[in-house]
């Protein structure tokens, strides 16, 4: 098969095409610049850089000619929504020009719930409407109903590797420089994922897309610690052995806003349907391991 990724070269995007690489499929990785070297370790990976850039169709169009399915791990933060919906277009356009139905693994995130009060949820909570990323909820249901071939992910909070986009690196960061901080409610408690557990979700959608067809799948280990303590195992990993502040969400921006509530989720779904099961089973389980990971990403000074 062949796919097309899109966020080939963030966080996810490059274990996911990887591990989409190692199962014998032949994988494409959009990226603005096919010279970065971001892009050229895709190519040690045996995934094939195409240049393009998201936010204008007319230069990632052409990639779509031949490819069997598009793995979406990107969200285009000047058009959140804007930007899904153009990919919805340009995929039923490229269905009506040769008749081929391409496959789209669409990604969003457990974040979208917003704050529902639920002890634990699934594929079939609904979201809270007034959460500041729940448009993301809105955009799978325009996806459901637009007749794409399609299957949704909405992953936990990811971590392991480089951690580049994750919550970790940054708590390691901060560590780092002596100022970690934790943003909002002190109890909150989040579902996680190795970054790995979840390409091998993907693999296993892409093994056979027909069988999982318009299905949604939440995708997380069942680690159910507090985000406070995980910080506080992240920053001892640091070497850090200081107080951690605490902050409002609001001083952390939107994004900690977004997360300000319990987000946990059971992957039973994911469990009976696709054989899923995370190998890692936890981010407490050894943070050194996740230190070193992130710190040997950083670059050299």
């Amino acid at each position: 098969m062949q796919i097309l990724v899109i966020g080939a070269t963030g966080y996810a995007g490059r274990r996911v095409s990887t591990a989409l690489a190692r199962a014998g499929h032949t994988v494409l990785g959009l990226t603005r610049d096919t010279d970065a070297p971001a892009a050229r370790a895709l190519v040690t990976d045996e995934v094939t850089p195409v240049m393009g850039d998201f936010s204008k169709a007319e230069t990632w169009r052409g990639h779509l000619e031949g490819t069997d399915a598009v793995v979406h791990l990107l969200m285009d933060m000047s058009d959140p929504i804007g930007g899904d919906q153009r990919l919805f277009a340009e995929l039923l356009a490229a269905q009506e020009r040769d008749g081929r139905r391409r496959h789209l693994v669409f990604t969003t995130g457990i974040s979208s719930y917003g704050r529902t009060g639920l002890a634990l949820m699934d594929e079939n909570t609904p979201g809270n409407p007034d959460s500041p990323i729940g448009f993301r909820f809105a955009l799978e249901r325009e996806l459901a109903a637009s007749g794409l071939a399609h299957t949704i992910v909405r992953p936990g909070f990811m971590y392991g590797g480089p951690a580049t986009t994750s919550m970790t690196g940054q708590w390691f960061a901060a560590a780092e420089a002596k100022n970690p901080v934790f943003f909002g409610d002190t109890a909150k408690r989040w579902s996680w994922v190795h970054v790995d557990d979840l390409a091998d979700a993907y693999v296993r959608i892409l093994d056979n897309p027909r069988a999982v067809d318009g299905e949604t799948f939440v995708i997380a280990d069942d680690q159910r610690i507090t985000a406070l303590d995980m910080q506080h195992a992240a920053v001892r990993a640091a070497g850090y052995t200081g107080d951690i502040a605490l902050e409002t969400a609001e001083a952390g921006g939107m994004m900690q806003m977004a997360t300000d509530q319990d987000e946990l989720v059971t992957s039973a779904k994911a469990h009976r349907l696709l054989g899923w099961r995370p190998r890692r089973i936890a981010f407490t389980d050894n943070p050194e391991l996740h230190y070193r990971a992130w710190k040997s990403a950083q670059p050299a000074t």
